[in-house]
């Protein structure tokens, strides 16, 4: 199978009872993922797979074989898991995908499969932060107040359509794909780019689009802290929104967490 590219089949028929490799499925779609599947690529023991849900037109190559496309809900993930014979789940979707997360900790506990999610921190105030925490996109769309302001809108443009309902502001907006159709607004200006993004190519940018306000989700990590940082040091305000609450269940905060657990689990289940 080609690693690079994504397909909706994943993998084929079950594996010969002489295949002792176990199978193990990362959601995934995060730097993080990425990286774990890198660690696992050469394991001889096992046969990994990459799920992404396909919101990306051109996925980065990844180094293990990778299935696109959404399961159905909890019923196809449960499906496809024992199908597949799957001997262990990490959840290494973004901190932000809450309905995935949900899905797989059901379908993990309906298989009887061993489960781990994997969630990088999530990014903490420090001195010089000028933060408004919401809960919600819409809360950040009212933070942003009656009076036309220069926006960053460093969302994702899955999450632009509640900004249609403040049209009085400039928005300056950065996605991986093109966003169609724009966002109806009489201001607004895109830019197509993939992280990670620099701490000083995100000042210059801020500069340039004379930004008075950053609305961003609090993803964590380090790929994407840059534009936090540089409103920081040019004390732009930044409007955050914070993480839906974590799904219950094992949790790790490392790649290398995962692995220890994975090692372990593996071994308590002799799967």
């Amino acid at each position: 199978m080609d690693s690079h590219r994504c397909n909706a089949a994943g993998w084929g028929p079950a594996s010969s009872a002489n295949d002792m490799r176990k199978r193990i499925l990362i959601l995934g779609g995060t730097t993080e993922a990425r990286e774990l599947g890198r660690e696992l690529a050469d394991r001889d023991d096992m046969e990994v797979t990459l799920s992404l849900a396909g919101r990306t037109a051109s996925p980065l190559a990844q180094p293990v074989p990778v299935r696109c496309g959404g399961f159905g809900g909890i019923a196809g993930l449960t499906k496809y898991m024992r199908d597949h014979e799957i001997g262990a789940l990490i959840d290494a979707t973004h901190p932000f995908a809450a309905t995935m997360s949900a899905h797989a900790l059901a379908a993990a506990a309906q298989t009887n499969t061993p489960m781990i999610a994997l969630c990088r921190p999530a990014w903490s105030r420090v001195a010089g932060d000028r933060w408004t925490e919401v809960g919600s996109i819409n809360e950040a769309v009212a933070a942003l107040g009656v009076m036309p302001r220069r926006v960053f809108l460093a969302l994702g443009r899955q999450e632009l359509a509640p900004f249609a309902s403040a049209p009085q502001h400039h928005y300056l907006i950065r996605s991986v794909d093109p966003v169609d159709p724009p966002l109806p607004v009489p201001s607004a200006q895109y830019i197509l780019a993939r992280g990670p993004f620099e701490e000083d190519k995100e000042r210059a940018l801020l500069l340039a689009h004379a930004v008075d306000v950053v609305a961003a989700k609090n993803s964590g990590g380090l790929a994407t802290y840059g534009k936090i940082a540089a409103a920081r040091g040019l004390g732009i305000p930044v409007i955050l929104v914070q993480r839906p609450p974590a799904a219950a269940g094992p949790r790790a905060a490392s790649v290398g967490e995962v692995l220890a657990w994975l090692d372990h689990a593996l071994k308590v289940r002799g799967v």
